[in-house]
């Protein structure tokens, strides 16, 4: 406490700083250690009694190399369904092979969609594909993440590389090098800690078996990258990453809605590829999507138009 100049005693409190200066080695270690959980506890309570809207993401990793920026094909397409209230993430892959109907272009291939926009206009490549698959799938399509095999490469090893259970081996003699050639790579079964360049092999080689069982195990490797990035230590060195290798328009508030149901879920997402099953013949010959089969996997799953 202290005095005035006209004799009144004024109470002064010490500040939480203060307070917290003069505990003792024992408390304040007990207090660090306990705070970060109280805050995660009320941050969840938080989101499961006011949890944010659903959102959907589209992902799509081109096949350019780093001359060729984003004026590519897209290797792969994903569709990551948020639903927070549920607390569910769900995971669509779709073949690079299908054709679907894209607006001002007719039928067409899927993995071509962002070729075409970007070589009509550069940047307009999301927004093309975003705006075919919303049409032709019936869903909301809120944010994407387009990213190239560097920017791939860079945010794997950004979150300290990723661990990956294979479940049979893989042997590709034919897998495609940067500079046109090919190499011999190998999986063995198990558990395995892959950094960004050999879970990218990983992700992209086909020759061992196809398509769909490569969609699967791209869907292995976003899982575990999920897994990484639930933990906020990690958050600072993916975001530089994302902001000097991806193209993006994902918020805070879109990480905030994915990160809780992220964590509770650990890889165990609901997943599907478009496989045969899910694939039927057009007048044309082209491979294309059975909506009806799809449609009650995807409402169940995904924020409607």
């Amino acid at each position: 406490m202290t005095s005035t100049s006209s004799g009144d005693v004024v109470h002064v409190h010490p500040s939480y700083l203060q307070r917290f200066r003069k505990l003792s080695l024992r408390w304040k270690l007990l207090w660090l250690l306990i705070t970060p959980f109280f805050c995660f506890g009320v941050s969840l309570l938080t989101y499961l009694v006011f949890p944010p809207p659903a959102v959907n993401i589209v992902v799509l990793g081109t096949d350019g190399r780093a001359s060729e920026g984003f004026l590519s094909r897209t290797d792969s397409i994903m569709l990551v369904g948020v639903k927070p209230s549920q607390l569910r993430l769900s995971l669509l892959s779709i073949p690079r092979d299908l054709f679907i109907e894209v607006p001002g272009y007719g039928s067409q291939r899927i993995n071509t969609i962002n070729l075409l926009a970007e070589e009509k206009q550069r940047g307009t490549g999301p927004a093309l594909v975003t705006e075919a698959i919303s049409q032709d799938f019936g869903i909301r399509l809120d944010r994407y993440v387009r990213l190239d095999f560097n920017g791939f490469v860079q945010l794997v090893d950004a979150v300290g590389g990723i661990t990956v259970d294979v479940e049979h081996t893989i042997i590709d003699d034919q897998y495609p090098t940067e500079n046109g050639g090919v190499e011999y790579v190998k999986f063995d079964v198990g558990v395995q800690q892959m950094d960004g360049k050999r879970a990218l092999i990983y992700a992209r080689t086909r020759h061992a078996d196809d398509d769909y069982h490569r969609a699967a195990r791209q869907q292995q490797v976003i899982s575990a990258l999920f897994a990484k990035l639930v933990n906020p230590i990690r958050w600072p060195a993916a975001i530089v990453a994302l902001r000097s290798s991806i193209d993006s328009n994902l918020t805070i508030g879109d990480l905030y809605a994915l990160v809780v149901p992220a964590l509770l879920n650990r890889g165990s997402y609901e997943s599907l590829v478009i496989d045969r099953d899910y694939i039927k013949g057009s007048t044309e010959g082209h491979a294309v999507p059975n909506y009806e089969k799809l449609l009650p996997w995807l409402k169940d799953r995904f924020a409607q138009k």
